[in-house]
């Protein structure tokens, strides 16, 4: 094994020990009402009621977890133009919010995702702005702790792409 891989592994493993710990000390302090800060995802209900292998589910998980950290940034865009239409004492529209938390709810629902499942019910139905970035923090930080390698390869394809 190469120094520099040696090097990638050791920064995966501080990210995900670092990341999980921020994650569950996070969901504690801001979304305890939910109560899924001791959530373990099991694929085990998906496999058996979807019919599909173990190895396919992952990689569903896998791309769930991209796409959800992919998401977060489209998400705080909705919610800044949502802040931005209460300063301006413009009328609220939801709709760009609702339908991306509903297209990643329907993804977290077939997976079996609960902790994912939850926030996303709520960013469907609550109005409250600052209340919601904390639901997004909060998605993130599921999309993390479910896969962190993933999350850790997503974040820093994006931190890439955001600086070219």
């Amino acid at each position: 094994m190469t120094l520099e891989r040696r090097q990638q592994d050791k920064d995966i493993l501080i990210f995900i020990d670092n990341t999980l710990k921020e994650s569950n000390l996070f969901l504690q302090h801001n979304l305890n009402n939910l109560q899924i800060q001791d959530y373990v995802y099991s694929p085990d209900e998906a496999i058996e009621e979807l019919g599909l292998d173990s190895e396919l589910i992952n990689q569903l998980v896998e791309d769930y977890v991209s796409q959800i950290l992919k998401s977060k940034v489209l998400f705080l865009k909705h919610l800044n133009e949502l802040q931005y239409s209460v300063d301006n004492s413009k009328e609220l529209d939801y709709t760009p919010l609702r339908e991306l938390a509903h297209k990643n709810l329907g993804v977290a629902k077939n997976l079996r995702i609960e902790d994912g499942i939850k926030i996303l019910d709520e960013l469907m139905k609550k109005d409250d702005l600052a209340y919601l970035i904390l639901c997004v923090e909060g998605l993130a930080a599921c999309a993390v702790r479910l896969r962190p390698k993933c999350a850790y390869q997503t974040i820093k394809l994006i931190d890439l792409k955001s600086s070219l």
